[in-house]
């Protein structure tokens, strides 16, 4: 199966500032400082990701990285939908955290897939790494998710376990 490596990358770029600007959206709405700034850390983060999918686009129609970053979100996509319709309706950091381990899960999915069809092995790289990368959000969020709602810590997991 073919692949339009170029064309992949590009999208890549776009998903991964579009995931920076929901957790950008959902920082903002954040009530809870460490649910917050769990946020910010994973914006920042998106950030790099975009910078790492940039390094290896070839195409010119981008051609200040931080300039198109900085462009006001797409609110057709589906992260910016889906967090928009959070942020409208009842916004909570427990509805926010659920939503961003579905988006990030998928996101996983999808970067695994892309890597597969991919033959150049420095390119395949790049979309392994950010899908590891993109896991190990999960996880962040998947703890903070858990801190949040009163569950025991993974930190605590052998203590309880052992009582």
């Amino acid at each position: 199966m073919s692949i339009d490596v170029q064309e992949a990358i590009k999208r890549s770029i776009q998903t991964e500032k579009n995931a920076m600007n929901f957790y950008q959206l959902g920082a903002l709405r954040m009530k809870n400082p460490e649910a917050r700034k769990t946020f910010e850390v994973l914006a920042r983060e998106e950030r790099e990701h975009a910078g790492q999918f940039f390094k290896i686009y070839t195409g010119g129609d981008i051609p200040s990285l931080d300039a198109f970053l900085d462009t006001p979100p797409d609110n057709e996509s589906s992260w910016m939908a889906s967090i928009t319709r959070l942020v409208d309706g009842e916004f909570s950091e427990q509805k926010a955290m659920e939503l961003a381990m579905e988006r990030e899960k998928n996101l996983e999915e999808a970067l695994l897939e892309t890597a597969a069809k991919i033959e150049e092995p420095a390119v395949k790289s790049i979309f392994e790494l950010n899908a590891k990368e993109t896991h190990n959000h999960y996880l962040l969020i998947e703890s903070e998710y858990a801190r949040i709602m009163g569950m025991v810590h993974e930190s605590d997991m052998d203590t309880y376990v052992r009582e």
